[in-house]
């Protein structure tokens, strides 16, 4: 049946096959859905947790933050204090 204006077509609605694919809204902001924030959130929180390590790795040698921060690390903040016998001490 072929319509000539669009009000009539607006009387009949479309066939729509309960074999196709069933369409709807997906919320996003910018163009990012829920689920790829997420996976992004993941990521970037291991990638950051891997390079806080490696900072710590690194920075390990040098006593201000052997002091302030990894002596204050439950278990083996023990590992990092370093005591000079008395027999060592020049003064």
């Amino acid at each position: 049946m072929v319509f000539q204006s669009p009000i009539l077509r607006a009387q009949f609605p479309s066939y729509k096959s309960p074999y196709g694919p069933k369409y709807h809204y997906q919320p996003n902001v910018a163009g990012w859905t829920a689920k790829q924030l997420t996976g992004l959130g993941v990521k970037s929180g291991a990638f950051g947790g891997v390079a806080l390590f490696a900072v710590i790795f690194f920075a390990s040698g040098i006593p201000r933050v052997q002091r302030d921060i990894l002596q204050k690390i439950p278990f083996i903040g023990g590992h990092f204090i370093k005591e000079i016998p008395a027999s060592d001490n020049p003064f």
